[in-house]
């Protein structure tokens, strides 16, 4: 099994027990209390679960505010519709129409379970209407309760960091070697393909960490990924103009050899302003080589000098992120102080 199907294979097994579990005890919480239909609690808890912490008590909120008017449409109907399937059926339109209308269409099931209970009550009392609003306070609690001991993805996330700066510097010194004429024995096409699927997930990771958690700026992470994920579509397409090239001029050992200078500074904790005083350096450097000899060489040359903008457009990527920080988050992340 690959890696990223055991991590949701391991995501939804925890999920799964989380549902299970809060169901359980939030029956077992309203049979203590001697709530009539109990088992709706569970019910509730359920369908409050979902996979984030925000989300959860977003949703948390949405069902306690149009819990309110649920109860209203519920008393109304009741009061005057005699059938007991009319009122009910006009309940459900109601309470439908109007949570579609006002964006509440995931506080629909609770509503209904506990319009259902009231609309076909014997009697329409506080003490029922009281009886359900604790049923989805119990629910909800609940579910806020188990999201809050949701697992904390930031050591992975942080190793899909250090993972993510490890792979771009081999494929960097993968392509150093390559304009260097050296003997290839490895695949970067594949090594670029493999790191633009783990930049992916670990995207979609971020942005799941933003909502799992309570720190003032989960959004670096997204930030930093989004910025890999830019770098290496840049590295995938310095790669394809290197393959273009069919007669590897002389100049190509000085951007070789600046690609491996530049490889130990592809880190987290770096501003690339050194980097970037350097490769001007190189341009200015290949401006002052020997003129083309031929129209091939011509050729070959161009794709360098395209090679060159690409490279400065990769350290551009980082100064852009690096200069989207404010001396909190440097704090927070980089340690530095203000």
């Amino acid at each position: 099994m690959a890696e990223w199907d055991r991590e949701i294979w391991r995501k939804n097994s925890i999920q799964a027990l989380k549902i299970a579990f809060g169901s359980c005890m939030a029956i077992f919480i309203a049979e203590l209390m001697q709530l009539d239909y109990a088992i709706s609690a569970g019910t509730i808890a359920l369908l409050s679960i979902v996979t984030t912490k925000w989300a959860t008590v977003r949703l948390a909120l949405a069902r306690l505010l149009s819990f309110g008017f649920a109860v209203l449409v519920a008393r109304t109907t009741v009061y005057y519709i005699e059938s007991t399937w009319v009122a009910f059926g006009v309940f459900v339109f109601v309470v439908v129409i109007i949570s579609y209308m006002l964006k509440w269409n995931q506080s629909i099931s609770v509503n209904v379970v506990a319009g259902a209970h009231l609309v076909m009550a014997d009697e329409f009392t506080g003490a029922a209407v009281l009886n359900e609003f604790q049923l989805v306070c119990i629910g909800i609690c609940i579910a806020i309760v188990l999201n809050l001991l949701f697992p904390d993805q930031k050591k992975t996330i942080i190793r899909s960091m250090r993972e993510t700066e490890r792979m771009l510097q081999e494929i960097m010194q993968g392509m150093a070697d390559y304009l260097h004429g050296c003997e290839m024995d490895r695949s970067v096409w594949e090594e670029i393909a493999t790191l633009e699927d783990k930049l992916e997930r670990a995207v979609a990771r971020a942005y799941e960490y933003q909502d799992n958690t309570w720190a003032s700026h989960p959004a670096y992470y997204i930030r930093y990924f989004e910025m890999r994920a830019r770098q290496c579509s840049l590295l995938h397409n310095l790669h394809e103009e290197m393959r273009r090239i069919r007669d590897m001029p002389r100049q190509a050992e000085i951007i070789s050899g600046y690609l491996l200078y530049l490889r130990q500074y592809v880190v987290e904790i770096n501003t690339p302003d050194e980097q970037l005083e350097q490769l001007t350096q190189i341009f200015q450097q290949m401006k002052h080589q020997p003129l083309p000899k031929d129209r091939q060489e011509f050729e070959n040359r161009a794709i360098l000098y395209h090679i060159l903008m690409d490279i400065e457009e990769f350290l551009m990527l980082k100064k852009r992120f690096v200069e989207t920080l404010d001396e909190k988050q440097k704090r927070i992340y980089w340690k530095k102080s203000e």
